[in-house]
C-alpha cells in the first residue's frame, strides 16, 4: 500500500468528483492519505474527510499565506479540533518567501507558535518552506520542534540543508518535480538520505507528476513518485512502497 502523505482534497478543484478521485486512489494502491490544511476552514473540512473515509487522516493548521487572520481564538480551536481521533498533525505551517502573501515577521511568529502548539500537543508538524531555508531551519531548531518531529513537505533544499533536516528529527517528503526533467538538485537529495527518512506526497492538486505534468494531480499519481525514487535508489518498486508507507506510519502514530 501506498501512503500519500500531502494531499488538499478540501480544494473546490475536486468539488465535481471528490469522491471519485478519493476512490481512484484506493483502486490505485493508495492504502493511506493525509489531507493537510491551509486555514480554519479547511481544518474543518479535512477533519469531516477523515471522518467520511477509513483511510484518510487529517493534519490541522494555518499556512503561512493565511497567517493574517490567525489570532490566539484560532489557536484554541486549532487545540480543540486536535481531539479529534484521526487529526495526526499540525500542518501545513511554516514560511513562504516566493509569494510574500503574509509579511515575513508574521509569518516567522504564527510558524514558531504553530510549532509550540504541537509541542504542546505532541503532535508532529507538516511544514511549508519556500524560499525561505535559513529562516525555516533557525526557527526549527529555536523552538525545539525536535522534541515532536515532522516533516519537510515537497523538500526543494539541498543535501546539506536535507542533513539539517534529519539532525533535528524530520523527515524528507518527495514530491511530483522528482520526475521533472531539471530535477539535478533533487536527485541527489533523494541518493543522500536514507529510505528510513523518506516519505513521498503528490500536495495535490498541485504539481503532478510525469507524465501527468500540468494536469489536476490526485493520489493515485503518487506512484510514478515511489517509481521514481525505485529507479535512483536501485531498489526495488515494492520495497520503496513498503518503507515509505511504514515511515509515514510511524511518524503520523497510525497503526
Amino acid at each position: 500500500m501506498l501512503f500519500d502523505t500531502h494531499a488538499h482534497y478540501y480544494d473546490t478543484q475536486f468539488d465535481g468528483d471528490r469522491n471519485e478521485v478519493i476512490e481512484r486512489a484506493r483502486a490505485n494502491g493508495v492504502g493511506f492519505i493525509l489531507t493537510v490544511s491551509s486555514d480554519i476552514a479547511s481544518s474543518i473540512e479535512n477533519i469531516s474527510l477523515a471522518q467520511n473515509y477509513d483511510f484518510i487522516y487529517s493534519a490541522i493548521g494555518v499556512h503561512p499565506h493565511n497567517v493574517l487572520d490567525l489570532n490566539n481564538n484560532i489557536i484554541s480551536a486549532l487545540t480543540d479540533f486536535a481531539s479529534y481521533k484521526k487529526v495526526v498533525a499540525i500542518g501545513e505551517i511554516g514560511l513562504d518567501y516566493f509569494y510574500d502573501n503574509s509579511p515575513r515577521e508574521a509569518q516567522k511568529i504564527w510558524f514558531a507558535k504553530q510549532i509550540s502548539l504541537a509541542r504542546s500537543l505532541k503532535l508532529p508538524v507538516i511544514i511549508h518552506d519556500r524560499d525561505a531555508h535559513e529562516d525555516t531551519l533557525s526557527i526549527i531548531k529555536s523552538e525545539n520542534a525536535s522534541e515532536v518531529g515532522g516533516v519537510l513537505h515537497c523538500f526543494t533544499g539541498s543535501v546539506e540543508m536535507a542533513r539539517e533536516v534529519m539532525n533535528n528529527n524530520f523527515m524528507i517528503s518527495i514530491a511530483g518535480p522528482v520526475t521533472f526533467k531539471n530535477a539535478n538538485k533533487l536527485l541527489e537529495v533523494v541518493k543522500y538520505v536514507p529510505e528510513d527518512m523518506l516519505l513521498i506526497e503528490t500536495d495535490c492538486p498541485y504539481l503532478a507528476p510525469e507524465p501527468h505534468r500540468g494536469q489536476r494531480n490526485e493520489s493515485a499519481y503518487v506512484k510514478h513518485i515511489a517509481e521514481k525514487i525505485a529507479k535512483i535508489k536501485g531498489k526495488p518498486y515494492t520495497e520503496i512502497e513498503q518503507i515509505t508507507t511504514s515511515n509515514a506510519k510511524r511518524l503520523f502514530g497510525i497503526q
